[in-house]
C-alpha cells in the first residue's frame, strides 16, 4: 500500500480475487448464470472506477458486495420480473434420476433459495455463502441489523419447509448443510 491506496496491479488482483465469490452470491440471488455474470461484471467495473472513493481500503470486500447489492437492486427495478411461487417446480423427477446425489442436493437448495423473496435471498447468501457477519450484511444492504436477523430467521425457516419433503425422501448427510452463525 502506498499512502493508504493500493497500487494498480495490487488493486486489480484484490478485486479479481473476489470474482468467484461475487459470482456465487449473484447466482444465488438471480438463479440465472448470465444475469449473475452481468452483475459481477458491473460490480468489477464499478469497483475499479470508483476505488478512489473508498475511504477504508481494508473494507474492500464488503464495499464490493455493497456494489453487487446495488447492481442487483437496479436489475430488479429494470426487469420488474415477478414469479408465481406456486407455479415453480422445485425439481423434476428426471433431474433426480440423472444426477449424482450431491448435485441433486445442490440443485434443490439452489432452487429453494431462488424461491425466497429478494431481500431474504440476499441476506441468507451473504451470511451463509459469503460468510459475512450480521453487521457487515447490514452495512452491505444498508438495513438495520435487526432486519438482517429477521430476514435470516425467516429465510432459513422457509428453506427448511421447502426442503422438508426432499429430506424425507432422501436422508441428508450432515456435511451437505450446515448452519453458519
Amino acid at each position: 500500500m502506498i499512502s493508504g491506496f493500493l497500487t494498480g496491479n495490487c488493486l486489480r488482483k484484490r478485486i479479481a480475487e473476489n470474482r468467484d465469490r461475487l459470482y456465487g452470491v449473484a447466482l444465488a440471488w438471480s438463479g440465472d448464470a448470465m444475469v449473475a455474470d452481468d452483475l459481477v461484471q458491473d460490480t468489477l467495473m464499478i469497483s475499479l472506477q470508483r476505488y478512489p472513493q473508498l475511504r477504508d481500503h481494508e473494507r474492500l470486500n464488503a464495499w464490493m458486495y455493497t456494489i453487487l447489492s446495488n447492481s442487483w437492486k437496479q436489475y430488479l427495478r429494470r426487469t420488474h420480473t415477478t414469479v408465481d411461487v406456486e407455479k415453480m417446480n422445485i425439481c423434476s423427477e428426471q433431474d433426480a434420476e440423472t444426477r449424482s446425489s450431491e448435485l441433486e442436493i445442490v440443485d434443490r437448495v439452489r432452487l429453494a433459495i431462488v424461491k425466497l423473496p429478494p431481500g431474504q435471498r440476499q441476506t441468507v447468501t451473504l451470511v451463509d455463502l459469503a460468510g459475512f457477519s450480521y453487521a457487515e450484511v447490514a452495512e452491505i444492504l444498508d438495513i438495520p441489523i435487526g432486519t438482517v436477523m429477521s430476514r435470516l430467521h425467516t429465510s432459513r425457516h422457509s428453506l427448511q419447509r421447502v426442503l422438508a419433503n426432499f429430506r424425507s425422501q432422501r436422508p441428508f448427510e450432515a456435511s451437505y448443510l450446515r448452519r453458519v452463525k
